[in-house]
């Protein structure tokens, strides 16, 4: 089911319910900078937690690629975590849905979805932060000094993407995101956490990840998935975290 909904500022979000007669639980899976609910590895997500009998909320941010309002060179994670709230708020209130939530996302969305949880949780079920972006700190250093300056002198940051249209991101991205950082409350993500990062990830680093898994104090898991970078494309790829998410949503149902 389609439809579009109105976030607190009043813009469009596109949001996808993937229905499952009979559920035996509610997630929302929230995509990265710049990505959709469409992609191949978001519907992966959505695909395993629909097998595993969950109902499932995928949306297009504002400011992204997608089909909800806004352009992409004004995203932050402010407005991504903002728009995350607002989706879970319409969403319990759709379902009339007072169990606990799974949530999984990447990158920025990863990022998104571990910040809900440590705020809220005793509403969580189960996360899934998948190539996760851990603290604003970590995720500038993987830029580099050089590509800052520029990205700060020229006042944006200009990309290729995959379709071979160009990506223009405000600098104002990379000053909001300095706010956040997973590290500050750890403590609070004592629900199963699965941790799943790409091999060759530039951004999202193993060792990243692997700062963010010790410090996480309840059940958890780390995959590193080898020979993929920070977005997963290749079928044998997402297959392998189909298998991971499945197992792992398996287990947190026992």
């Amino acid at each position: 089911m389609n439809m579009f909904i109105k976030n607190r500022k009043g813009k469009n979000i596109a949001v996808v319910i993937d229905k499952i007669e009979n559920q035996s639980g509610l997630a929302i899976v929230m995509h990265g900078l710049g990505g959709n609910k469409n992609q191949p590895h978001i519907r992966v997500m959505i695909d395993s937690l629909n097998k595993n009998n969950y109902s499932v909320v995928s949306f297009d941010a504002t400011n992204t690629f997608g089909e909800s309002d806004g352009n992409y060179s004004n995203a932050t994670v402010t407005n991504y975590y903002q728009d995350l709230e607002d989706v879970i708020d319409w969403t319990i209130k759709k379902f009339d849905y007072d169990g606990k939530l799974v949530l999984a996302g990447h990158s920025i969305g990863g990022l998104s979805v571990s910040l809900f949880a440590e705020k809220y949780p005793d509403k969580i079920k189960g996360l899934a932060p998948i190539s996760t972006i851990v603290s604003g700190k970590l995720w500038r250093e993987a830029q580099g000094k050089e590509m800052l300056e520029e990205w700060k002198r020229n006042g944006v940051w200009i990309r290729n993407s995959d379709s071979g249209n160009k990506k223009i991101l405000k600098w104002q991205f990379a000053e909001d995101i300095m706010q956040y950082d997973l590290l500050k409350n750890i403590d609070k993500l004592t629900m199963p956490v699965l941790l799943i990062v790409g091999s060759e990830d530039p951004t999202s680093t193993y060792a990243h990840q692997e700062i963010l898994y010790k410090k996480i104090p309840g059940k958890k898991e780390l995959h590193k998935i080898e020979g993929a970078g920070h977005v997963f494309r290749g079928e044998f790829h997402l297959d392998e975290i189909s298998s991971i998410m499945s197992k792992w949503i398996s287990g947190i149902n026992d």
